[in-house]
């Protein structure tokens, strides 16, 4: 654990910083003394983010003590999300602090600087629990046994080795009927659903049917391959394979928990879909964004088992590890392998090997599986505690079932919504709802509500930020949703739809 900068040339450990910490006299250890200390200096502003802290050798001389016990209080601290360790560099104070309960509100999110604030925006996992040792581990161990030709211009599809691990883990984990060669290794889904896009249309599919509500920023990208976009209505029991237009012979679904009303896509639903692509030759792009995160039992298998020539499975390591990794999956039918690789010919873009190669050991390792129950135990134990906490103040309960890293409150109206997000904005929090630039529903939508990251925040700030939501919204009209009917109206690529936001 111990940073402390090399020992050659001009370079020199920072024995010279001063640094104090009153550990005290007694009876809890010098461990958590330790912490307690560094934790009081950050929160009350004298070791402002950024500050560079002693090595551990340094800091244990100037304390007397063993430096194992630094060791052990500075790791603490690391996973708890106050502090920062970076190879070469030290350990540091973190950008991101509880924000300061003097902060005056403001109105505008605008000249608000993003790390005083508490982030309960969905879509996040919590960056903190990233396995640096494990990952860092598998860097050094995979580049150690890799030959040459690693480096090289290599397969489009991945490295072989990455292809054959994500294959046996989607297989095992979410009960796909994969193989290496079917799997290509993405950036992401993003660019993932873009490779697709390009795929489909070179295949002569012009428009794709997409769940509503759902991400704008993935209609944006079916728009930027020249399709066209229609919305399929998302009742509590999925999306509805009733609205999809004559036209359409795509789909792109979150089965497992729809983002972001969090419903499961019913098995008669699973069924009319995979009927409707078998009948019009059509395909089901399937995003398994947060599969593994299912708190209340065993996750619903992957729709692409039932039709694996017909569904399109999608994964990545984003919610599961961060998403700055940028490493995703495709799982794709034999009809568009060629028609996909071929796309990422046309755009250059692939995952770098290093990381590739890191990953598949993770996975091989058991590793990866290790990480996930840990961060799933986490993540259960927060929506929990949301859950429980919402109970006092109102009787409408979360949307959907308990999985995933975000949970939807409905509202009674938009203009509700865009009240809390911005009283969370004076609060120091910051929330996102349905009506927010970064959703999409239907023009006319009655539909709102909150859709609550209750993964976002690092470990130390959950509960602080779980006060300041409770805050936030007592007295807020928390109603259920009333009915509304589907709309199959197309959207094309110049109709992105407003907000009132």
């Amino acid at each position: 654990m111990d940073k402390d900068l090399p020992r050659h040339g001009s370079e020199r450990s920072p024995v010279g910083i001063d640094l104090h910490i009153d550990v005290g006299a007694g009876t809890e250890p010098r461990a958590r003394s330790i912490e307690s200390a560094l934790r009081e200096a950050v929160t009350s502003g004298r070791l402002p983010a950024g500050t560079r802290l002693p090595g551990t050798r340094s800091l244990a001389d100037d304390l007397g003590i063993a430096r194992g016990t630094v060791v052990e209080a500075y790791a603490q601290l690391v996973a708890e999300g106050w502090l920062v360790s970076t190879t070469g560099s030290g350990t540091r104070v973190a950008e991101t602090r509880l924000p300061s309960a003097k902060i005056a509100p403001r109105p505008s999110s605008s000249n608000i600087p993003t790390r005083r604030l508490i982030d309960l925006r969905p879509g996040r996992p919590d960056v903190s629990l990233f396995p640096h040792a494990l990952w860092a581990a598998s860097v050094k161990r995979s580049l150690a046994a890799a030959d040459n030709s690693s480096m090289d211009y290599g397969d489009q599809a991945g490295l072989r080795v990455l292809r054959e691990a994500v294959a046996m883990y989607v297989s095992r984990t979410r009960g796909v009927r994969a193989e290496a060669r079917a799997v290509v290794v993405t950036s992401g889904f993003t660019h993932g659903l873009a490779l697709l896009s390009r795929a489909l249309r070179e295949l002569g599919v012009r428009t794709i049917a997409t769940e509503d509500p759902g991400l704008a920023h993935h209609r944006r990208m079916i728009h930027g391959a020249g399709l066209v976009t229609s919305p399929l209505t998302v009742g509590p029991h999925g999306a509805d394979p009733a609205g999809i237009p004559p036209d359409a012979r795509a789909v792109l679904l979150t089965p497992a928990h729809q983002h972001p009303r969090g419903v499961v896509l019913s098995p008669a639903l699973r069924s009319a879909f995979l009927d409707w692509a078998s009948v019009l030759d059509g395909f089901v792009i399937e995003d398994d964004y947060d599969g593994e995160f299912r708190y209340d039992k065993q996750p619903m298998g992957a729709m692409q088992a039932l039709d694996p020539e017909r569904v399109v499975f999608a994964g990545s390591t984003s919610k599961a590890l961060a998403p700055g990794l940028r490493i995703g999956w495709l799982v794709l039918p034999e009809r568009l392998r060629i028609p996909v690789l071929e796309a990422i010919t046309a755009t250059g873009a692939t995952v770098g090997a290093p990381d590739q190669l890191a990953l598949a050991d993770l996975l091989e390792r058991g590793d990866y599986d290790r990480h996930v129950r840990g961060a799933r135990q986490n993540y259960q134990k927060r929506r929990a505690e949301l859950s429980t906490r919402l109970a006092d103040l109102t009787d409408v309960p979360l949307e959907g079932v308990p999985a995933g890293l975000h949970a939807l409150l409905p509202l009674s109206s938009w203009q509700e919504e865009k009240r809390l997000v911005d009283a969370g904005l004076a609060a120091g929090v910051r929330l996102m709802g349905l009506h927010a630039t970064g959703y999409w529903q239907s023009p006319g939508c009655g539909n709102a509500g909150l859709i609550i990251g209750y993964a976002t925040p690092p470990q130390h700030s959950w509960r602080p930020a779980l006060d300041a939501l409770s805050h936030v919204l007592d007295g807020a009209a928390i109603t259920p949703w009333c009915g509304r009917s589907a709309s199959s109206r197309p959207v094309s690529p110049t109709d992105a739809g407003t907000s009132p936001h």
